[in-house]
């Protein structure tokens, strides 16, 4: 229900600030903007999911070889006493937790075309659990927000864009990111913990998370004993191995148990695309109602105040800079990142704003993209109280990379 108020008010708003530029300022030719914006941004939902398709359709078609191997129920076990307190709802031993762990271990290593087949599989496998089919179980709040959030240990993509625009160093931005994104997913797990009431004390999850923030930890000390190019060579190498080796793992297992591999793959390849195209009109309708308000300059507007109110509590005005960064990225990921090139281009690629900028571009997942695509994906109407858990987990994110942005690099 929330989605249905946020789409609503996003087009009502843009039409409505529409008639006050065009009645006000004599800007007629805003009702064009905002028009010529529906059909660029349907045409963009509809390029994006048929490029989706051929992602879909490769590691879904692995991830069924892997389930037709065991190897993805293998994976379940492993991370079962965790994931069986988080994820109350979930019979023990159940495959899903193979496949949730390998869409949030994607996710981690920047790995996002391999993330989001994988985690639409196991929405998939979680809608099959799911006793009401149009409203979000708790269990898919729960991963839904764990993927919202981001977490990125090897922020490959902004450091190559930094590289790209002269940076001094351009890794710079590692340990804040990785900060950062922390926070974020911290954040949105207790969020929902406390609205589910599961206990965040039970020695696994405390021990658990402990453990994550230890890991956390060693990467930060082990990446600041490399320099930037041997970084981001090691970044890169480091997910590329990780991948095939998962791959080759998932043949190998399925070819001792004598299943036929290819046959698998054409199945899940299959699903995948039948994924896809069901995807089209969820996305489609988020980035029309974004699109319309970016257009009517609403968007600016709110830019605008924002930096006055800045301004007026003394905060550094140059942090003000990266507030549209900030406000898109839970709207838009490729608005997000076209913002943050834009504020690299203008302030400098080594200046604060340039730099907070691609903190906030790693710090969480685009949220409304997340929530359009996985609950489009098995057709969920109602999503309860993800909206808001994820929203706690962006606010988390933006308010630890201004304030690392201003410890790092003031």
């Amino acid at each position: 229900m929330i989605l249905n108020y946020i789409w609503i008010s996003l087009i009502l708003l843009a039409i409505i600030i529409g008639l006050i530029q065009a009645i006000w300022m004599g800007n007629i030719s805003i009702f064009s903007d905002i028009l010529n914006s529906t059909f660029t941004n349907a045409k963009t939902g509809f390029e994006l999911s048929l490029g989706l398709a051929g992602i879909l359709s490769l590691w879904m078609g692995i991830m069924k070889i892997g389930e037709k191997a065991g190897a993805v129920n293998t994976i379940g076990k492993g991370v079962a006493p965790f994931f069986t307190r988080i994820f109350p709802e979930i019979p023990k031993k159940h495959p899903v937790f193979g496949s949730m762990l390998m869409n949030i271990s994607a996710n981690m290593l920047g790995l996002d075309n391999a993330a989001t087949p994988m985690g639409l599989k196991a929405m998939g496998e979680l809608q099959e659990l799911n006793k009401d089919k149009s409203s979000a179980s708790n269990a898919m709040i729960m991963f839904v927000v764990l993927g919202a959030s981001g977490l990125t240990l090897i922020p490959t993509t902004i450091m190559a864009y930094r590289a790209q625009l002269g940076a001094v160093n351009p890794a710079d931005v590692f340990l804040p990111i990785l900060i950062a994104t922390y926070v974020a997913t911290l954040a949105g797990l207790i969020a929902v913990c406390i609205k589910q009431k599961i206990r965040m004390t039970d020695p696994v999850v405390l021990s658990t998370i402990i453990g994550l923030t230890g890991l956390v930890g060693l990467l930060i000390w082990g990446a600041s004993q490399l320099s930037p190019h041997t970084l981001s060579i090691v970044s890169a190498a480091s997910a590329a191995i990780i991948l095939l080796a998962i791959i080759a793992w998932f043949i190998l297992q399925a070819m001792i148990k004598k299943i036929n591999v290819y046959d698998a793959f054409i199945d899940g390849a299959k699903d995948g695309f039948k994924t896809a195209v069901g995807i089209i009109p969820y996305l489609i309708a988020i980035l029309v109602a974004v699109g319309m308000f970016r257009a009517c300059g609403a968007m600016e507007l709110l830019e605008n105040g924002l930096a006055w109110c800045f301004n007026m509590c003394g905060i550094n005005p140059d942090l003000a800079g990266a507030v549209p960064t900030a406000l898109m990225k839970p709207l838009s990921g490729s608005g997000a990142r076209g913002l943050m090139l834009e504020a690299m281009t203008t302030h400098g690629v080594d200046s604060l704003v340039g730099r907070l900028c691609c903190i906030l571009q790693g710090t969480t997942d685009t949220t409304f993209y997340v929530l359009a695509v996985y609950f489009g994906s098995v057709s969920i109407k109602n999503t309860r109280h993800a909206v808001a858990c994820c929203l706690i987990a962006d606010l988390a994110g933006i308010i630890a990379a201004f304030a690392i942005a201003a410890i790092f690099f003031s």
